[in-house]
């Protein structure tokens, strides 16, 4: 049975009668305040729904080990009201600023991913604002069933989700790492495998698993597990980077909430075009700083003014492209995908993440995967040199290719260059076709491919 929360079945209502003031025909689209979206969101003229008050956590049980939660919530203030319980989401992507309804709706992915599977997989039951006005309750056996199975990797466009009922798991203080250094891809990829079959490594527990490629020689996987105690506890909110510290040390200790917060600080590795690895420019720069959403927002400037880019055309630099994407391959084929970004995508290092469906027998329509295959992120977020004569999009257009060749998949919250039909094809489009004449007939929210791709 369905909780009622006093205060958010009002912001519903309210939302609900926003949604019904809106022009006939209008496009419609979220006001928010944050995105971690890399690609172009176009459609200024639309219609903007307010759900900014659509962000906290309702309710958590500790005993059922779950929690209610609004969809505009940020992963940040999710992991702080579970942690009191002493309990964590099943999934927590890397970034603070991420909601719940967005990780959901545009899938997400983290070390827990290996037995864990995806966000969306810990989700019992979600409130949908549909785009036919409807606010509907689905859950995988009720009568919008079709609309829980085809919600993640729909976008928001099929509708957006105001409440959500996840499942939760019990932590520990503190999570020990082992940083386990390799020099060759098969052997690494191997080792993976291995781990994520049986849960453990040389007779010790595996909790979490995600692995950074620095060369073709130089790849490390990092195992944690939850543990009690810690002999020292390391601190990467300031001066010490963490993803440095893979190359120094073999094991480390940090508290349950540094661990799932150990990339925001400096973006993964991104923080190195602002700056901000300088030890000089470190030392000065306020500590609260140090976090993704302050990146995003001296991006955003970049977008929109391109003073890095002028600068670079005034020194004579070759264009730039940017290439970021998550892909999945299976893990079979993971050197394979390896081999081709060190051969022809210069980004050093990049990220590795295994992951495998938690429940196989649970169908998602838009993003399928085989629920018998391991498969294997691999994240890469940077520029890179265009030669003479190359159109932007050449790279990202070959990684797309590769990963289409080695059957893969590709998240869509980056620029896409799929042809129409080759999208439909990778990302189900007669089961998409159904969902947007069932939920939203009119349009009133735009279509998947125009949305991810033709950046409408």
């Amino acid at each position: 049975m369905t909780v009622v929360f006093p205060e958010y079945e009002t912001r519903k209502e309210r939302l609900h009668e926003q949604y019904a003031a809106l022009p006939p025909g209008a496009s419609v689209r979220l006001a928010k305040p944050t995105s971690n979206l890399f690609r172009s969101r176009g459609g200024a003229s639309s219609s903007g729904l307010d759900v900014r008050r659509f962000d906290g956590v309702l309710a958590v049980d500790p005993e059922a080990r779950t929690a209610d939660v609004q969809g505009m919530t940020t992963y940040e203030h999710l992991v702080d009201a579970t942690l009191r319980h002493g309990l964590m989401p099943l999934v927590v992507p890397q970034l603070k600023t991420i909601t719940l309804g967005g990780a959901v709706t545009g899938l997400g992915i983290e070390s827990s991913s290996f037995r864990n599977g995806l966000p969306h997989e810990s989700v019992l039951e979600m409130e949908v604002l549909t785009g036919d006005g409807r606010i509907v309750v689905a859950r995988p056996d009720n009568e919008h069933r079709d609309l829980f199975h085809g919600f993640p990797n729909s976008y928001g466009t099929l509708g957006y989700a105001l409440r959500l009922t996840i499942e939760l798991e019990p932590v520990r203080p503190y999570v020990g790492l082992r940083h386990v250094p390799f020099a060759d891809a098969d052997g690494y990829f191997a080792t993976m495998t291995e781990i994520c079959a049986r849960g453990e490594h040389d007779g010790e527990r595996v909790d979490f698993v995600d692995g950074t490629v620095f060369s073709g020689e130089e790849l490390y996987l990092t195992l944690g597990a939850f543990v009690d105690d810690a002999p020292a506890v390391s601190d990467y909110t300031g001066m010490d980077i963490y993803y440095r510290s893979l190359q120094r040390r073999r094991e480390d200790h940090l508290t349950v909430r540094d661990y799932l917060w150990r990339w925001d600080t400096d973006w993964f590795w991104c923080s190195r075009a602002f700056g901000v690895q300088d030890p000089r420019v470190r030392r000065v720069v306020p500590k609260q700083w140090l976090r993704s959403d302050t990146y995003w927002r001296i991006v955003d400037l970049e977008r929109r003014y391109g003073p890095m880019r002028r600068l670079d055309r005034l020194r004579g630099q070759p264009l730039q492209e940017h290439v970021v994407q998550d892909i999945e391959v299976p893990v079979d084929r993971a050197s394979e995908f390896c081999a081709f970004m060190l051969r022809e995508v210069p980004i050093s290092p990049f990220w590795v993440c295994p992951l495998r469906l938690r429940r196989p027998a649970r169908r998602w329509d838009l993003y399928e995967l085989d629920p018998d295959t391991l498969y294997v992120n691999f994240g890469f977020w940077s520029t890179v040199p265009l030669a003479d004569g190359q159109p932007e999009g050449t790279h990202n257009r070959r990684v797309e290719e590769v990963v289409g060749e080695l059957g893969g998949r590709k998240s869509l919250y980056s620029t896409s260059f799929y042809e129409r039909e080759e999208f439909w094809r990778l990302y189900n489009g007669s089961a998409y076709g159904a969902l947007k004449a069932a939920y939203d007939p009119d349009g009133r929210l735009l279509d998947l491919y125009t949305k991810c791709v033709k950046n409408g």
